[in-house]
Parts: C-alpha cells; sequence; structure tokens
C-alpha cells in the first residue's frame, strides 16, 4: 500500500511531475483578447480539458496507480460522480491494473461511458456522491481492492498539483489563479505549489450555490455539508473533505459563487470565447471571473477550463436557453 502521509508537500509535487510527464503532454495556456476585453483583466485559459479523459484529474491518477503498481497492487476501487473515475479507469488502463468505480444512479452517461471505455467495471449505487462512497467500503473489502478516496489522498493532490508547476513555469508574472472545487484536490495543489514558488498569487475558488460544501466549510472554518443539487458534477459534492481542506480552509483568496444559470453562462461564454466546450465546472472560472471583475482589472489571471464531459442533455439546453 502507498506510504500513509499526513502532508502534502511541494517536494511530492516535484517526485509527481517525474511520473506525470512520461504519460502526459503538457496542457495549453492560451491567452484570450476578447475574454480580456470583457473581464478587463489579461486573461489566460490553462485547457486541462485537452487532458486525455477531457479533465485534470488524470494527472492524480496516473501518479497514484503507478506508484501502487510498483509496490505491487493488482486492483483499486474508487467512488466518483465522474472526472476522478474516469481518471482512474484511464490510468489503470495504462498501468494493466483493475479498476472498479462506482457512480450514483443517474450519474453524466457521458461521463460513464468514459469510465467503461478505459476497460473498468462500473458499478451505480446510492444517489449521490456520498452514497456512492459508503458503498465503496464494503465493496473493497469484497473484492480485496486497493480503496483510492477522490480527496483525501496525497498522491492524488501531488499529480493533480503538476499543472501548476506548469502555469508558473509558462506565466511567472501570473497575479491569480480561479478555479472550480468540488472536494478540492485541485484547490489543494495550486496552494501547494504557489506558497513555493510565489506566495503573492491569489487563489480564488469557485463553487455552484447548488452544492456549496466547501464554501460552507471554508466560511465557517470546520467541515460541513450542504445540499448536491446542481447539474454541474464537478461540483457534486456534499460535503468537504479532510485533507484538502487542511490545506485551503487558510489560505484562499476568496471564494465565488455561482447561481445554476450563471454556471450556463459559463458554458456559453467559454464556447463563444474559446471555440471550447467545457462542462459546467470547467467553463465556471469564466462567469466568475465576470462576477468578480472589478477585483480584476489590469491583473495576469490564469482561469482554469478543468474539464470538458458535459451531459449532452445538459448541453442541448444551455444552448437551447440562447435568446435569439
Amino acid at each position: 500500500m502507498l506510504e500513509e502521509k499526513n502532508q502534502v508537500t511541494y517536494e511530492g509535487v516535484i517526485e509527481a511531475r517525474k511520473i506525470v510527464v512520461q504519460h502526459l503532454k503538457e496542457t495549453q495556456l492560451i491567452y484570450y483578447k476578447s475574454l480580456s476585453d470583457l473581464i478587463g483583466a489579461r486573461v489566460y485559459i490553462k485547457h486541462e480539458n485537452h487532458n486525455p479523459g477531457g479533465s485534470f484529474k488524470i494527472r492524480g491518477g496516473i501518479n497514484t496507480l503507478s506508484k501502487l503498481k510498483d509496490q505491487g497492487i493488482s486492483g483499486v476501487i474508487t467512488f466518483s460522480t465522474g472526472n476522478h473515475g474516469i481518471s482512474v479507469a484511464s490510468a489503470a488502463k495504462i498501468f494493466g491494473l483493475e479498476a472498479v468505480v462506482v457512480v450514483p444512479v443517474g450519474n453524466n452517461p457521458a461521463k460513464n461511458k468514459l469510465i467503461r471505455d478505459a476497460g473498468a467495471t462500473l458499478v451505480e449505487a446510492g444517489t449521490s456522491f456520498e452514497e456512492a462512497a459508503a458503498h465503496v467500503s464494503q465493496l473493497s473489502k469484497d473484492r480485496q481492492l486497493y480503496y483510492i478516496h477522490a480527496a483525501n489522498e496525497p498522491e492524488i493532490i501531488h499529480g493533480v498539483a503538476t499543472e501548476f508547476l506548469e502555469i508558473y513555469e509558462a506565466l511567472p508574472e501570473v497575479d491569480m489563479v480561479i478555479l472550480p472545487i468540488g472536494a478540492g484536490s485541485e484547490v489543494a495543489g495550486a496552494i501547494t505549489v504557489f506558497d513555493q514558488v510565489k506566495a503573492e498569487v491569489e487563489i480564488v475558488a469557485v463553487q455552484a450555490e447548488e452544492a456549496c460544501a466547501a464554501y460552507k466549510s471554508w466560511k465557517r472554518g470546520e467541515i460541513t455539508s450542504s445540499s448536491n443539487t446542481t447539474f454541474a458534477g464537478g461540483f457534486a459534492t456534499g460535503t468537504a473533505y479532510e485533507l484538502p481542506f487542511s490545506i485551503y480552509k487558510n489560505r484562499l483568496s476568496d471564494f465565488v459563487l455561482l447561481t445554476e444559470a450563471e454556471i450556463e453562462e459559463g458554458v456559453r461564454l467559454g464556447i463563444q470565447h474559446t471555440k471550447n466546450l467545457a462542462e459546467g465546472s470547467g467553463a465556471s472560472t469564466i462567469a466568475a471571473a465576470l462576477k468578480i471583475k472589478d477585483h480584476l482589472k489590469g491583473k495576469t489571471v490564469v482561469l482554469q477550463m478543468s474539464g470538458c464531459n458535459i451531459a449532452m442533455a445538459n448541453l442541448i439546453e444551455i444552448i437551447n436557453s440562447v435568446d435569439n
């Protein structure tokens, strides 16, 4: 099993990068003039939606499963609403490991297909992220599979954090990074890197009003739960998680909450200005930047486009809602 760790470290990110670069190309960091004019800042987008599997999560999956393979683990299990599961399934295929992914009943069919296409066994259980997680504990014992938690796993965070090394090396003048937050691995990774290389960088988190457990936990200074009814699967967690929360609770510069309509507008803006299709959480950073544009004036800002795996039904609804 992976060595127990109490902390996520910058050194862990550097080690993860040695593994990740063997399997992934660096994703594009692109300046968009039209978005910059709209927001009033120098706006770049980090295109993690261009990764295999369509999201940033593959970085953490590769780092974690590579180390499990080295330690003789033959099979893994996890829970997910999609992108983490796709990551684990895809990385398991790379390293020749068995993978089981538990998702809630009624989960995004596009994400379910990608999990199956990677060769993993898909199990539908419960009606939420948390209910799916509860089912995993028993299955991992029954099938003798290594349980990879979606958030409380240092090697997941170390792998995910490699994207921020790329951002800093390509754009050392960066002033702010805006990131979506669900379980919190990415925000934790950003803090781990920028606290080491450029501590003055502002890190802003974005979440849905309809699934705002991380926001409530940040505001209260302790882990709490919330309702979870957003269409945006990348946000769809009903609680905060211990390891990432311990990293971001005292470090975030700001936190932006979006309505469902604002998240939908982010998807439309992503298509209009970048010609990229992003899922709700993936495009949320554009909507968040527009919402707080007065604070962004004149700054160099990186918006992360975290993923592109939007359900077709959601996309059709978003496109059809445009006023003609």
